[in-house]
């Protein structure tokens, strides 16, 4: 299949996941980096680029893009996206931004920032692992997640990157076997005990925060990580997987003023298209610390480390054009995104949960709990932000009741199957479970930046029955697979 020279460099400059298969034109999420007429509630995994954000793309490199191969225009162009970045989030002065060809690849960025204070390593504690990118495992140990990265070819999955210390990991699932989640203050009070245990080794904890992980949850509370940070002071860090983009500048915001670093991509719910990321890293972090590793020269460009981080002058001085398209599609999509106010968004967004709602009454599925049982009447906890994905349970109905058998591997074939009839949902994810045992049988429907923007500009009336027809083709294109 024959793509534009545009779409075509960003399917370089990352790992297999985004090259495209020849055939279909699309990469192994049955999506691709050009417009294409789909029904798409797939921004919990990957979208298709938007037509607006081709339109500009064309426009912003009317000349083509292979001039950001060179380093120099490379950084140019970076440091023209961190402008972009600040200012469509208000961030405050000090600010400094990393950039990483994908999610995966920015649990690298944390390591490092952490890199040398304390003689036995560090302490990597995740937060519901089963709910994060599933390299990140690898990468959060400070390991090669795929046989490649973007700036080589020669690596393997699990092989050690030179030059981190030592890390042990931790895990901290978010929900119980019955797929539950579990409150802030159970989660808080597992991780006292084991931040206080990395310390008694001599190892840095490093502490993991989801805002909107694969099902929406926000984990563990502000008061909560308060708490954490009084009783340890300086003996503990903290770092936001925010990967999904669904969170409000606020709420960045709020992290950053507690010295957490903040993970963004540019491929969920921001609507740009697979892969790309960036950190936040609060003000003074990258003064602090320790001198980059020397295996981070076969994953990240120069240009990609914020300035004045001691031992990047050691990285490749190249550029990767494919990351500079992917990452200005997205601020693309975020920008229009971020003019809109909260009471316009939240319109959007109501619309949608109600037609999801019926959606799942009619698939007799129920919706799967975005938030612990305690705080299901505590608006506060329950961000407009995260309103913007559902979670579809296909074995049980709204009360609970088994309504048919389907696993999670019957969940992933139903999910490619529909990709014919043109309809692309977010893939499944493991957090239900049948009376057997085996993972139960999900999907994702969720809303992207893109779909809001587009959304905005039409009456009530319209809109309402817009998204309920794009629920009736969901369920039309579901409905003879369930059984």
């Amino acid at each position: 299949m024959k793509i534009s020279e545009l779409a075509d460099w960003m399917t370089r400059g990352g790992d297999a996941r985004i090259v495209l298969d020849p055939e279909s034109g699309l990469n192994r999420y049955h999506s691709a980096p050009y417009p294409r007429d789909v029904l798409a509630f797939a921004s919990s995994t990957a979208n298709d680029l938007s037509a607006d954000a081709m339109a500009f793309l064309e426009t912003e490199f009317a000349g083509g893009a292979a001039g950001l191969e060179s380093g120099g225009d490379y950084t140019a162009y970076l440091d023209r996206l961190r402008g972009r970045i600040s200012a469509a989030y208000r961030l405050p002065g000090g600010t400094d931004i990393f950039f990483a060809p994908s999610g995966t690849d920015l649990e690298y960025v944390a390591l490092l920032a952490i890199a040398g204070r304390k003689p036995n390593g560090m302490a990597n504690l995740l937060l519901g692992a089963d709910e994060v990118g599933s390299g990140c495992i690898h990468s959060a140990a400070g390991r090669y997640f795929a046989n490649e990265t973007a700036l080589v070819a020669n690596v393997k999955p699990g092989q050690e990157i030179e030059g981190l210390p030592p890390i042990e990991m931790g895990d901290f699932p978010v929900r119980n076997p019955e797929g539950e989640a579990f409150d802030s203050d159970m989660l808080t009070v597992q991780m006292e005990v084991a931040i206080a245990r990395a310390l008694a080794e001599g190892r840095y904890p490093l502490v993991h925060v989801v805002h909107g992980s694969k099902t929406g949850l926000v984990l563990p509370h502000l008061d909560d990580i308060d708490r954490l940070k009084a009783r340890f002071k300086g003996d503990v860090a903290f770092v936001v997987d925010a990967c999904q983009a669904r969170i409000t500048t606020q709420a960045i915001h709020d992290y950053l003023a507690r010295d957490i670093i903040v993970f963004l991509t540019g491929s969920k719910f921001m609507g740009g298209p697979p892969f790309s990321g960036f950190a936040l890293l609060p003000a003074g972090m990258v003064a602090a610390a320790a001198p980059l590793a020397a295996g981070m020269a076969t994953v990240f460009s120069r240009a990609e480390i914020p300035a004045g981080w001691a031992g990047a002058e050691a990285l490749p001085d190249s550029g990767n054009a494919g990351l500079a398209l992917r990452l200005s599609a997205s601020l693309f999509e975020l920008e229009r995104f971020q003019k809109l106010s909260i009471a316009r968004v939240t319109r959007v967004v109501s619309a949608f949960n109600q037609a999801a709602g019926k959606l799942a009454e009619r698939l007799r599925a129920r919706k799967v709990a975005a938030a612990p049982a305690e705080d299901a009447d505590e608006e506060f906890e329950h961000p407009i932000e995260m309103q913007t994905l559902v979670t579809l349970d296909l074995c049980h109905n709204s009360a609970g009741e088994i309504s048919r058998t389907l696993d999670f591997d019957a969940a992933v074939a139903i999910h490619k199957a529909m990709t014919a009839d043109g309809v692309r949902l977010g893939q499944p994810v493991r957090c239900v479970k049948l009376a057997d045992g085996r993972w139960g049988a999900t999907l994702r429907v969720g809303l992207s930046m893109p779909q809001v923007v587009r959304l905005d500009g039409v009456g009530d009336a319209e809109l309402g029955e817009w998204m309920q027809g794009a629920m009736d083709r969901i369920a039309a294109a579901l409905e003879p697979r369930l059984g």
